[in-house]
């Protein structure tokens, strides 16, 4: 490894003897040299070369490669994205090498969310694991991936918290909870950053959307978030700190408004909170053309007014947009803008620059020149296994009527649906160079597990929607979804008679990957209904059922769970899904994955999630009071719960034994339970911990996860799980907005999921 820097560097040297003086590399990486080195910097730089390190711009129809060549002579780039090849990032970086003043490197960077050439679960699977081992292995993998392509940064992990699923960013993220999204968020980050993002195989991440994006109003994308400092501090803000507790060296600022401030715009988050009492010392990025949008938030009233406010509020570099570039120069000319605003910006660009080791070595993340793939989509370059093991970890099992799972290899099985032989859906949004052909679809998944022992029979049955207007959306920027040429009913009459042929029918249905996408809000979060007249005719057939769900976020699904023998949520599953949804099918894996997110009944129960407020008239399903806080024309609860998953085997768990009735101010105390697999099969489990406050200063959740573990148990085994409690685990934002923990009586709930608990209760003094 140290071999192929220090040979790329060598090369380096020979091909641009002038960098040998601006580099005086190696510089420790520390913060003492970096600070120094970069001062330094800054005084060899004229304010246009500044500004022009402040500029991140992506490579396409905008920017061709003349015009890129151009702006890097003239030192007018700081960073590109949206480049994965090592002949691509090198050419741009020889550019930098050879024709500008100071020589100083680009860094490279792509949405690397949940893998960058094999394609990992996307994230709301990845949180339906609780496996942070697992996640941990997509981080060094998809990092690994990245910095094998050159690239030195990741817009990830998104760790915006959402009980919004009309969103179409829920799949992006890890879910409705605090405390699990923050162990998500704060895993990718050690896990991508590594021991140093300047390592040859780590990549720097860009945590993202800060802040509170996924509170956007009626679940549209972009839309203004308006919540009180309590709920911003307890509930969403913690999950990003987290992030960068953990070593994030970049924030991606939202591109909603906040208390009817643009993230873009506003100077409390990105400087009173993140700088100032954070701490923070990394990188700001603006959203894509997000200082441009300040005019029609209405608080900018023309482009040089945007820069000068996006600057000033704390934003460092400007994406896709030549804002800074163009107006910058003008405002420090006239004053409205001071040069030690634009050295402070520069410096935080440099500084990541330095973190990332570009100074000592440009070409770090490339290698030598001969050390390039022949075939950059080579199957070598791919972590199947991994993503296999992952994918089935990620997969819920919601129902399983008269245990019709497992099913056997043999007899005939029917496969029909839209999405039963879909690479493409099957890998989800946001899936970096991955590479459609490469995945495996759940019908090539089937034939694999079935191969010489049972038939398979494959439908289509229906179009993923027949709404040419949704069609039209999807097919927008790529051709994302097949239109077949058949008219609805020929396609329902074939996936009947190939039904009738079957011992049991696997219907494949939910959301195309690009219904669950940026830009993707739904208004209905139903199963499109070219799909349930699908499922419809299938149910007539009077065969087994069992319903593969795929989908990228909680979908309503009332009848469906009552026309399902078995329903398994498979989410976007990544590369390996086809293997991995039949190895659960199949029994060659017994499911382990809980829901990170409740899903509800119908979409007018939205916002729906477990760790509400109780209010002052809590409805009670066993003793039903007009006058309480529920719906007249539907069951209150969600259809499936927060944490809520099934196995092919059983378990129980025992009473709550407390290691004391009290917990000392500045110990611990210890909650514990023996979890029993009651069943024949082996199988892991997700034993869950919440916490509720029964008096308080302020209204306080019914319930709150405080704890987690992943546990493997053989049939008949028992284990005891323990969770220690502090004072941090009771720790709350005040109506003065103070972070206390205050003395009463506490419950403490521990099962399977959030609804079915075993209940101690301590006291705090």
């Amino acid at each position: 490894m140290k071999w192929m820097c220090s040979v790329s560097l060598a090369a380096a040297l020979v091909l641009h003897p002038a960098l040998a003086e601006d580099l005086k590399a190696p510089h420790a990486l520390t913060p003492q040299a970096r600070d120094a080195f970069v001062t330094d910097l800054l005084k060899k730089m004229t304010l246009d070369e500044k500004i022009g390190q402040l500029r991140l711009i992506s490579v396409g129809p905008d920017n061709p490669k003349e015009a890129i060549r151009d702006m890097i002579q003239h030192e007018q780039v700081g960073a590109i994205f949206n480049t994965v090849t090592r002949q691509d990032i090198r050419a741009m970086q020889d550019q930098v090498m050879q024709l500008s003043r100071l020589k100083i490197p680009l860094f490279f960077a792509f949405d690397v969310v949940h893998g960058q050439r094999t394609v990992f679960p996307i994230p709301l699977a990845l949180a339906a694991s609780w496996d942070l081992a697992a996640v941990a292995d997509v981080g060094r993998i998809s990092a690994y991936e990245a910095a094998d392509d050159g690239l030195n940064m990741t817009w990830a992990p998104m760790v915006d918290v959402t009980r919004e699923p009309r969103w179409g960013r829920v799949s992006e993220g890890f879910g409705e909870d605090t405390f699990l999204t923050s162990a998500m968020g704060r895993a990718m980050v050690e896990s991508m950053q590594g021991k140093s993002p300047a390592d040859r195989y780590s990549v720097m991440t860009s945590v993202k959307h800060f802040a509170a994006y996924g509170a956007v109003e009626g679940g549209r994308d972009y839309n203004t978030v308006d919540m009180s400092p309590q709920r911003l501090a307890q509930d969403y803000l913690p999950p990003y700190k987290a992030a960068l507790d953990a070593g994030s060296g970049g924030v991606m600022v939202a591109l909603n408004s906040l208390n009817g401030v643009p993230a873009t715009a506003d100077g409390w988050l990105l400087k009173d909170l993140l700088r100032n009492e954070w701490k923070f010392k990394g990188i700001t990025i603006s959203d894509h053309g997000a200082i441009k949008e300040l005019i029609k938030h209405g608080v900018a009233s023309d482009p040089e007014d945007a820069v000068r406010i996006a600057i000033q509020s704390g934003v460092n570099m400007s994406m896709s947009d030549e804002y800074y570039s163009k107006y910058l120069p003008g405002l420090v000319k006239r004053g409205a803008v001071s040069e030690n605003e634009i050295d402070d910006a520069v410096r935080h660009v440099l500084n990541v620059k330095y973190d990332m080791g570009l100074f000592n070595n440009p070409y770090s993340h490339l290698g030598p020149k001969e050390s390039d793939p022949a075939d950059t989509n080579a199957e070598s370059r791919l972590h199947r296994a991994e993503a296999r093991d992952v994918a089935r970890k990620s997969i819920v099992l919601l129902k399983n009527r008269l245990d019709t799972l497992p099913l056997k290899k043999s007899g005939t099985l029917a496969l029909i649906g839209p999405l039963a032989d879909s690479q493409r859906d099957i890998m989800g949004s946001w899936s970096a160079a991955g590479v459609a052909a490469q995945s495996v679809s759940v019908l090539q998944g089937l034939k694999n597990a079935t191969a010489g022992k049972a038939t398979v029979l494959y439908a289509k049955g229906a179009n993923v929607t027949d709404n040419k207007g949704i069609q039209d959306f999807l097919n927008l920027y790529e051709k994302a979804v097949t239109v077949d040429a058949r008219t609805p009913q020929q396609m329902l009459d074939e996936a009947v008679a190939t039904a009738r042929k079957a011992d049991v029918v696997i219907a494949v249905v939910g959301e195309a990957q690009g219904m669950a996408h940026e830009a993707s809000s739904r208004s209905d979060i139903t199963i499109p209904p070219s799909q349930l007249a699908l499922i419809d005719a299938l149910k007539a057939t009077g065969k087994p059922l069992v319903l593969v769900l795929m989908n990228g976020r909680p979908l309503a699904l009332v009848k469906e769970n009552m026309q399902a023998d078995a329903l398994l949520e498979t989410w976007f599953s990544g590369t390996e899904g086809g293997n991995a949804i039949a190895d659960v099918l199949f029994g060659d894996y017994n499911p382990s994955g809980k829901l990170p997110m409740s899903f509800p009944r119908s979409v007018g129960q939205i916002p729906i999630y477990y760790n509400h407020l109780n209010t002052g008239r809590p409805y009670d399903a066993n003793k039903p009071n007009k006058y309480t806080s529920h719906y007249y024309d539907a069951a209150n609860g969600p259809l499936f719960p927060f944490g809520y998953g099934l196995s092919y085997t059983t378990f129980t768990v025992s009473p709550v034994v407390m290691s004391a009735p009290t917990l000392p101010h500045n110990g611990t105390v210890n909650a514990s339970v023996t979890v029993t697999n009651t069943g024949k099969r082996d199988g892991a489990t997700v034993v869950q911990m919440y916490l509720h406050d029964d008096i308080a200063s302020i209204s306080r959740p019914v319930k709150e996860l405080k704890g987690f573990k992943r546990i493997m148990l053989k049939a008949g085994e028992s284990q005891r799980v323990t969770f220690p409690i502090d004072v941090q685990a009771l720790s709350f934002w005040n109506a003065k907005m103070q972070y206390v923990a205050e003395p009463g009586k506490f419950g403490v709930m521990i099962g399977l999921d959030s609804v079915r608990t075993q209940n101690a209760e301590f006291t705090y003094p």
